[in-house]
C-alpha cells in the first residue's frame, strides 16, 4: 500500500479509534453490549440530520420510477449487502418489478454470502458493470460506501455520471470531504468511530440500512403503493401475506374474514383492486379500470 493511500485512509472518520472503548478488550459482555447500544442510539440522529438531502433524493427518484427509469445500487462488502437487501425486499413489500431496483455487489452474487474484499479495490469493473447494464438518463446509482472512497464504487458512480445517471454517494464520512462533481447528491450521516475500530458493519451499515429503507418506503408511498399506512401492492408469495392481505381488506373495507377472502380470490390477489370493489361496489373490470385512471392511488380512486 502506497504511503498516499495509507495517508488517507488512516483520516477517514471511519477508521478512526472510538474513545469510549479503548478498553473494549476489558468489559464483561453486559458492558459490552450496553456500550454497542449506547454508540446505535446515536445513529437516528445523524440519519435525521440528513433528511435535506434524502428527501432530494427520493423526489428525483420518484419522478425516474414514475417514467419507467430503474435504481441501482452499488457497493461492496456491509454496503453492498446492505443494497442488496433492500432492493430484494421491495418486490414483496411493494408489488414492484425485482428488475426496478436492483443491488449489485462488488464481486458479484457470490460476495453476498461469502466476503470477497479484494473485489471492491477495482474501479475499472465498477465500470463495466454500469456499461453492461445500459445505464442511462433514465436511472440513479446510488453508491454506498462507508468510507466514501470504495474504488468500485467510485468508478460505478463517475460512468455512470458520464452515461447521464442521476448519481448518489450514500457514506458515514463527513460531507466536507467528499468530492461532488460527479454527484447528484450525497447522503453523509456522521456515525463517528465504531465501537470496534473500522468495523463498519455496525454504526455505518445501521445508518445505511434507515437511508435505504427511507428513500425506497417514501418513494413508494409518492408512488400510491400505500394506502392510509398499508402496503396495498404486497405480493402473495406466501401464506403469511395472502393472511395479511386479507387483513388489509378486512380494515380498509370493514368487512369480515370471510367477505375479504372472497374478495381477494375475485380481484385475482390484487389487494388495490379488492378494495376498490368492496367500496365502490364494482366488478374487477371495473375496479381496474378506475385504478387506472387514478394512477394506482387508492384513495384517489374511491372519490373519482
Amino acid at each position: 500500500m502506497s504511503q498516499i493511500l495509507f495517508d488517507e485512509i488512516k483520516n477517514l472518520s471511519t477508521e478512526q479509534r472510538n474513545p469510549l472503548s479503548m478498553n473494549l478488550d476489558e468489559l464483561d459482555s453486559r458492558q459490552i453490549l450496553e456500550l454497542i447500544n449506547s454508540e446505535d442510539a446515536k445513529v437516528a440522529a445523524a440519519v435525521r440530520a440528513e433528511i435535506p438531502a434524502i428527501e432530494r433524493v427520493v423526489l428525483q427518484l420518484k419522478d425516474i420510477l414514475q417514467s419507467g427509469g430503474r435504481l441501482f445500487y452499488v457497493g461492496a462488502g456491509t454496503s453492498g449487502r446492505m443494497g442488496v437487501i433492500d432492493a430484494a425486499e421491495c418486490p414483496p413489500t411493494f408489488g414492484s418489478d425485482p428488475n426496478q431496483i436492483q443491488g449489485i455487489m462488488a464481486g458479484g452474487h457470490h460476495a453476498v454470502f461469502k466476503s470477497q474484499e479484494g473485489a471492491e479495490d477495482k474501479e475499472d469493473k465498477g465500470a463495466e458493470e454500469m456499461t453492461e447494464l445500459g445505464i442511462d438518463s433514465n436511472d440513479m446509482v446510488i453508491g454506498i460506501a462507508a468510507s466514501k472512497r470504495t474504488p468500485f464504487v467510485i468508478g460505478a458512480l463517475k460512468k455512470a455520471h458520464e452515461l447521464g445517471a442521476a448519481t448518489v454517494l450514500l457514506t458515514t464520512n463527513p460531507r466536507i470531504s467528499i468530492e461532488t462533481s460527479y454527484l447528484f447528491e450525497a447522503i453523509c450521516p456522521e456515525v463517528g468511530p465504531e465501537v470496534l475500530m473500522g468495523s463498519t458493519r455496525m454504526k455505518s451499515g445501521l445508518a445505511q440500512k434507515m437511508v435505504l429503507t427511507m428513500i425506497t418506503t417514501t418513494t413508494m408511498v409518492l408512488l400510491g403503493k400505500v394506502y392510509e399506512n398499508m402496503m396495498i401492492d404486497l405480493e402473495l408469495t406466501n401464506k403469511k401475506l395472502t393472511e395479511r392481505a386479507k387483513r388489509i381488506i378486512m380494515m380498509a373495507t370493514d368487512c369480515d374474514y370471510e367477505t375479504a377472502a372472497d374478495l381477494l380470490e375475485k380481484s385475482e390477489g390484487h389487494v388495490k383492486t379488492a378494495i376498490l370493489m368492496k367500496n365502490r361496489n364494482l366488478g374487477i373490470e371495473e375496479a381496474r379500470n378506475l385504478l387506472e385512471k387514478a394512477q394506482g392511488f387508492v384513495k384517489k380512486a374511491l372519490f373519482l
